[in-house]
């Protein structure tokens, strides 16, 4: 059973591009994480970060891409689990505005609010069906 346990957390300020605060979030990642294989990311990861994380890591970063010839709402594969997981975010009221001033808080914040999600996760779990 996939439980969506969190991983890592980086929260970064706002001048730090996605490309780069992934190279830096995903060798902390393996670092702990040493059988991590393959990290589902979205259209705006591409380019040399592939490349980079197959030759740094062995890590395959495999991109969900939009169809061109679709117009309006599309659902994409692995996407919604990423929507998901915001969705649970934003019921804990501190992430739902940035109260934090500083990133650690907000990192900080995260964890609390996944610790609260996976802890009923594993709870649930266990409970006898009948």
């Amino acid at each position: 059973m996939a439980l969506g346990l969190l991983l890592g957390v980086m929260v970064t300020a706002a001048d730090v591009g996605d490309r780069t605060a992934a190279q830096v979030m995903l060798g902390q990642v393996t670092d702990v994480h040493h059988r991590l294989e393959l990290v589902w990311a979205d259209g705006g990861y591409t380019g040399s970060l592939a490349e980079y994380c197959l030759a740094t890591f062995a890590l395959v970063l495999a991109i969900v891409k939009r169809s061109d010839d679709r117009r309006g709402f599309l659902v994409l594969p692995k996407r919604w689990i990423v929507e998901r997981l915001f969705a649970h975010l934003m019921q804990s009221r501190r992430l739902v505005r940035d109260f934090e001033r500083r990133t650690t808080s907000a990192e900080a914040m995260v964890y609390w609010s996944m610790t609260l999600l996976m802890t009923r996760r594993l709870a649930r779990s266990r409970l006898p069906r009948g």
